[in-house]
């Protein structure tokens, strides 16, 4: 805040009707700043502001923890859910490899556990009687999903067309269950058998 045409006194800021005054006295803090005509030095105005902000952002922190604030957030997605998934689906790519990026960073024991289970999961689901030409076959349609995603730009996946975690019905590992696909359309069958 520029002090120079500034009142140099609060007599002086509510005559003038100015909303700060600059005395060039520090206040009982120690701060050299404005002062608000009807208030505080700007300065400690700030970090009284920002004192009470942490205080809230804690609160609501340990409140969104809490069982009560997750039924609430539960309560809340199931009455707003179409608006929900489309607030998601409008965030920007990068913002949302930004979350994902620091879950994955605040959550280590939690990525590696899921990693362990898909790991099992492929193993169990992979048939022991594959030849070595059919395990070629699974490399080399991983590969033209990364290449296709490198050279579209959009992101590729190989997808199991019988899910290997299915509600009726399991599919294997094998290369005759698997399809490239867009990330896109993977993720809008999820789980299902199409």
């Amino acid at each position: 805040m520029d002090t120079t045409n500034l009142p140099k006194t609060r007599k002086e800021a509510r005559a003038t009707n100015a909303t700060h005054y600059f005395t060039g006295e520090p206040c009982k803090h120690g701060h050299i700043a404005a002062r608000k005509t009807k208030g505080a030095c700007v300065e400690c105005l700030k970090a009284e502001w920002h004192a009470q902000a942490t205080a809230r952002a804690d609160y609501f922190a340990e409140y969104n923890r809490s069982e009560a604030g997750q039924e609430a957030k539960q309560r809340y997605y199931e009455k707003n859910r179409a608006q929900v998934i489309a607030r998601a689906q409008a965030r920007p790519a990068a913002e949302k490899q930004a979350y994902k990026s620091t879950y994955k960073q605040n959550n280590p024991d939690l990525y590696k556990a899921l990693t362990s289970f898909r790991r099992r999961r492929f193993r169990n689901a992979t048939p022991q009687w594959l030849t070595h030409k059919q395990k070629s076959e699974i490399r080399q349609l991983y590969r033209i999903a990364i290449t296709m995603s490198q050279t579209t730009g959009e992101r590729y996946v190989v997808d199991h067309i019988v899910p290997l975690q299915g509600d009726a019905v399991c599919g294997l590992h094998v290369p005759w269950n698997l399809r490239v696909i867009t990330q896109e359309e993977n993720l809008k069958k999820s789980n299902k058998l199409v």
